[in-house]
């Protein structure tokens, strides 16, 4: 479990207790999840590269931090994950995203994928892959896998409520990837629901049923 990040910050808690509420609107679940996903991207981005430049502030000339290295692309696996997308381009609005379309079948419950677009230069960025929820790890392990073709190396995996069994499915398939979560559940229901979870992330940020 070393590479699982359980992110437990009181404003991420509390947050996340407002959208576990079958009671809390759309408009509100929606802002929610979006702020949420910046406060989890601090910690995923916390070992990002710095290097020092020369700033000449109004009183004086200093050397200052700021990023180096690589730049970062956000992929959302669709549909859910397009909630997370803004909270994180608040931080970080130079980054690029990316889109992997991803459904479960109800007879397989295995991933199958119906939409892919990259930016061009993906195999140069450090990806961030962001779903709210990993349940079976199935999605999540086959977008990492679709992104390692691509030649990504530098791939880490942000969710905002994780199964067990979706933790061993990701550890199992992409040891070498880190995966940040404001929290792990107890178990997946006959549906591959996460218990006790929030529901459907989707159809409650996109207020469908």
């Amino acid at each position: 479990m070393e590479k699982v990040h359980v992110l437990d910050h009181p404003l991420l808690q509390h947050k996340l207790s407002i959208l576990r509420n079958k009671d809390t609107g759309v408009k509100e679940f929606r802002e929610i999840i979006s702020e949420v996903a910046a406060l989890e991207c601090y910690e995923a981005t916390r070992d990002l590269p710095l290097k020092e430049v020369e700033i000449n502030t109004p009183v004086a000339t200093g050397k200052f931090k700021v990023l180096a290295g690589k730049k970062l692309a956000i992929v959302p696996i669709l549909r859910a994950g397009l909630g997370m997308v803004d909270g994180i381009l608040d931080l970080i609005p130079s980054a690029k995203v990316g889109h992997i379309g991803l459904y479960r079948d109800p007879e397989t419950r295995l991933p199958v994928e119906y939409y892919c677009k990259m930016p061009s230069d993906i195999a140069d960025r450090d990806v961030i892959v962001v779903d709210p929820m990993l349940a079976t790890g199935g999605s999540a392990s086959a977008a990492i896998t679709f992104l390692k073709g691509y030649g990504c190396k530098s791939i880490k995996l942000m969710n905002v409520i994780a199964a067990p069994e979706g933790i061993t499915c990701v550890q199992r398939d992409h040891p070498d990837v880190d995966i940040y979560v404001a929290a792990v559940d107890e178990r997946l229901n006959d549906h591959a629901y996460i218990v006790p979870g929030l529901g459907d992330a989707g159809d409650r940020i996109f207020g469908t049923k």
